[in-house]
């Protein structure tokens, strides 16, 4: 778990888009209003951002949540029909989960898919 020094309050995004961009990432959010629907779209259903970093194969794909909502989220992810195609074009996916312990914002990291176990997953169409 990453510790991460921001007291006061800001959304996981932001925090996430900070966190990327100190380890060397060119990132990108790719979540975005709706104002027909009066909803928030991530890319594919699932990615907040998108990072990019020389020396690092292929896309980084994050969805952005609170600690307390990662589970969903890796759920969602699971059932989503785009995330192998994201797998097989050789990216990666993680969600990035914040929660504050002892008045510090505290990063928890969660792969949903291990690339070497691809073959053997069954996603829904």
């Amino acid at each position: 778990m990453e510790r991460i020094g921001f007291t006061k309050m800001k959304t996981p995004t932001e925090m996430s888009l900070n966190f990327l961009r100190k380890q060397g990432y060119s990132v990108a959010i790719t979540e975005h209003w709706n104002p027909f629907g009066k909803v928030r779209m991530d890319l594919f259903g699932i990615i907040d951002l998108v990072a990019i970093k020389a020396g690092v194969p292929g896309v980084l794909g994050i969805q952005t949540t609170s600690k307390t909502n990662i589970s969903a989220r890796v759920n969602k992810s699971k059932n989503n029909k785009d995330l192998l195609t994201w797998y097989k074009a050789g990216n990666r996916f993680l969600i990035h989960g914040w929660g504050k312990e002892n008045g510090v914002w505290k990063l928890e990291e969660r792969e949903v898919v291990k690339q070497c176990f691809l073959p053997e997953l069954q996603f829904k169409k």
